[in-house]
């Protein structure tokens, strides 16, 4: 937690741009650039569109005036250039008409605010040139009236120009322009405070989740005893959103450490604890040799060179065998395989159960075979016997003379078979059943040991229990006051793993 700290604190000032900014920031100009260009969107095509239909109207006008015009002439007997039509009612202000001959025009003019008839000059006369009697329309400027809208047509004599401004068009469309620009700045203003608001409160509880890693991060892991770390608050922890989704991850990984930190605690005070044991043990035979040594260099006769001898041998094999046990520990967790052959599994318990009955003759053992024929597992028999050895010895050492100790062999269901050794010894305290079988537990303080006997290192059972799963088996534990029962389960050779090279 510290490292990731760590690495974020480096890694923000590093970003460029919009990096920098918090993710309420990116989102707000987002929604916001999205909305104006939505809004710019619908307003062009709004626009274009109101533009489009008022043009139609206007040139349906045009064409319409056009019409008038021709129909006016028909009734009128005035000469080429008459444009009285130009005084008939309905003729709107600035409406223009003109008539030409062999594409030259012989007559313009423009209906005035007051309804009167004006002549064009020469330079307005010049912007209608080059438009044909075909009844197509054209937009013109022309000087000192503006934009015009233009159509001619022909027959019944001279053909006939006719004319309507845009002014009014471009008036409807600056207006539009106007309104929906107001409308727009309005509603971007309000979407953009509205979607600030609703960013930063749906955004709360991944602060809130944000700051709870925030003040684990700031917790020291990595030394003293570490108190229950911050948790993130149920309101925060709802699964159907992300920040929620987020809030569930972190206790998650908070748990994990948490667990990880606690196993860590209880693994050390193993370690200091069998530190502390495994030192007294070899401190003990190894002051024995140097007493021994020290009586045999300084010649002192109190003892016979042959007794010194045979306690320093005594001592260093007592060593010899904390050693080899904590490197039969080390090997196995390394993954190294066993040897492995075909094993009579009860020839092998057989054989154990007479070892420890010549160990160990105050106690009353007994062997019990419930098998359907011969069972016959895949194992290293040295390592298999051992797991038995270690069972037997413990019943030994921690019950009292004139225990029974059973030992039982049973043919089990789906190709297994089972090893049982049961006391009627006082028990395993609660307390120490559920890590029986870890390492360096002792169990010195809570059952009866036999007089004479030396201490252990809490290594038995731990080996029994590796080299039980290492031969693809299971160990397991009942007790209770005045019955104590081992189980061993191993798989027959019909199930075991394939023989394999010798290694341990």
């Amino acid at each position: 937690m510290t490292a990731l700290s760590g690495g974020r604190r480096g890694a923000s000032p590093s970003g460029t741009g919009l990096g920098r900014r918090s993710l309420r920031v990116r989102l707000v100009l987002f929604v916001s650039v999205t909305l104006v260009a939505v809004c710019a969107v619908m307003a062009l095509s709004t626009v274009l569109v109101q533009r489009v239909y008022l043009l139609g109207d206007l040139d349906q006008r045009v064409t319409d005036a056009a019409e008038r015009s021709q129909g006016g002439l028909q009734r009128r007997t005035g000469g080429a250039s008459d444009l009285g039509f130009l005084n008939e009612r309905g003729q709107p202000a600035g409406t223009l008409a003109a008539r030409f001959a062999d594409g030259e025009i012989i007559a313009a003019e423009v209906v005035t605010e007051d309804g009167r008839q004006r002549v064009l000059t020469a330079a307005q006369r010049a912007a209608l040139q080059g438009i044909t009697a075909d009844g197509s329309l054209h937009t013109r400027d022309l000087p000192g009236l503006g934009t015009y809208r233009v159509t001619a047509l022909g027959g019944y004599g001279v053909p006939v120009l006719a004319g309507l401004p845009m002014a009014d068009v471009q008036q409807v469309i600056d207006r539009l322009v106007v309104v929906e620009a107001a409308i727009a700045a309005v509603g971007l203003a309000t979407a953009a405070c509205a979607s600030t608001v609703v960013i930063r409160r749906q955004l709360r509880p991944l602060g809130r989740v944000a700051a709870t890693a925030a003040e684990v991060a700031r917790v020291p892991l990595d030394r003293g005893e570490v108190a229950v770390l911050a948790r993130v608050a149920a309101r925060d922890t709802d699964p159907g959103t992300e920040a929620g989704q987020v809030g569930v991850v972190l206790n998650q990984l908070i748990d994990h450490v948490e667990s990880s930190l606690a196993e860590r605690r209880r693994t050390e005070e193993r370690m200091r604890r069998f530190l502390a044991d495994a030192s007294h043990e070899l401190r003990t035979p190894l002051a024995s040799i140097a007493g021994y040594a020290e009586y045999m260099n300084g010649g002192n006769r109190t003892i016979a060179p042959e007794l010194a001898w045979r306690r320093v041998s005594a001592q260093s094999a007592r060593m010899t065998t904390l050693v080899e046990d904590l490197l039969l520990l080390a090997r196995l967790d390394e993954g190294r395989p066993l040897r492995r052959t075909e094993v009579n599994l009860a020839t092998l318990v057989a054989e154990a159960v007479w070892d420890a009955r010549a160990a160990g003759g105050e106690h009353d053992w007994q062997l019990a075979l419930r098998l359907d024929g011969p069972v016959t597992v895949v194992a290293d028999p040295s390592r298999l016997h051992q797991v038995v050895a270690n069972l037997l010895a413990n019943a030994r050492v921690h019950t009292p003379a004139g225990t029974k100790v059973t030992v039982v062999v049973e043919s089990l269901e789906t190709s297994r078979c089972a090893i049982r050794v049961r006391d009627d010894g006082p028990g395993i305290p609660p307390g120490l059943l559920p890590s029986i079988f870890e390492r360096f537990t002792r169990a010195d303080c809570s059952r009866s040991r036999t007089p004479g006997e030396e201490g252990g290192t809490g290594l038995g059972l731990a080996i029994a229990a590796a080299l039980t799963e290492a031969h693809g088996g299971r160990i397991e534990v009942e007790s209770e006051p005045g019955r104590t029962e081992f189980s061993v389960t191993l798989p027959t050779a019909g199930r075991s793993a394939a023989p394999s090279s010798p290694q341990l």
